[in-house]
């Protein structure tokens, strides 16, 4: 009896966590980025204040969580899509990569937002970065390294050196990748981009009017995305 005390309070904590952050993704929602405060989210609930700080002492601290949540699911899908497909085939994991990127963004349009829209107002991220968000950007890198051989004789890189980037991405980047030249990192933004814009722009709706199609000219992207990368 003595252990199935302690496991149902921790099985009520973590409902409870969970459903708070359902609540500041549905606030979010409808009252934008603004909308996420922890009193707001005890009104919801029918809670105190206070009751909410014993799970999350800060908004920045729940904000931080529902990013790393966020980020997190994000990224075991696309990580997932990809190793469907086998390591030597570049070309193949970066459009399973492209393709369900597209796909998770508009099934999950309020994560969206949160992880790449307006950022919460008054929002201080940890210093050390979100480590699901680092995950995704190595994965990206990982991405454009298995095509480096090809792609580095059809890119203009410019001159970049280490000190360019954020310090956590290049120690994570060179832990994975220690021969990898700062050029990489700089193709896997410029690829990061392109996979994210038109998707941006369908996820906020820019897209309406113009096509009625907009995964066609996704398609089309990133078919030419894959030529540039020497595909």
């Amino acid at each position: 009896m003595g252990d199935q005390v302690p496991n149902r309070r921790a099985r009520l904590r973590a409902e409870t966590s969970a459903e708070i952050k359902a609540i500041a993704l549905k606030l979010m929602a409808t009252g934008g980025p603004d909308a996420i405060s922890l009193r707001a989210i005890a009104r919801e609930m029918g809670m105190t204040a206070n009751a909410i700080y014993g799970y999350y002492a800060t908004r920045d601290d729940l904000v931080t969580t529902l990013i790393n949540d966020v980020y997190s699911d994000l990224v075991e899908r696309l990580e997932a899509a990809r190793d469907a497909l086998p390591p030597d085939d570049a070309a193949g994991r970066i459009l399973a990569w492209a393709e369900n990127f597209r796909t998770w963004s508009l099934a999950n349009p309020e994560g969206f937002r949160l992880i790449y829209g307006d950022p919460v107002p008054g929002y201080q991220p940890p210093e050390e970065g979100v480590e699901a968000e680092l995950r995704a950007c190595a994965a990206l890198v990982g991405l454009v390294a298995a095509a480096w051989p090809r792609a580095v004789e059809r890119q203009s890189h410019g001159d970049h050196e280490w000190t360019d980037f954020d310090p956590h991405v290049v120690d994570t980047v060179r832990a994975d990748h220690p021969d990898l030249p700062p050029a990489a990192v700089v193709l896997s933004l410029r690829v990061w981009g392109r996979m994210h814009g038109l998707v941006a722009l369908e996820v906020y709706g820019h897209l309406r009017t113009q096509t009625r199609e907009p995964g066609k000219v996704y398609s089309a992207e990133m078919a030419d995305l894959i030529s540039s990368l020497g595909f």
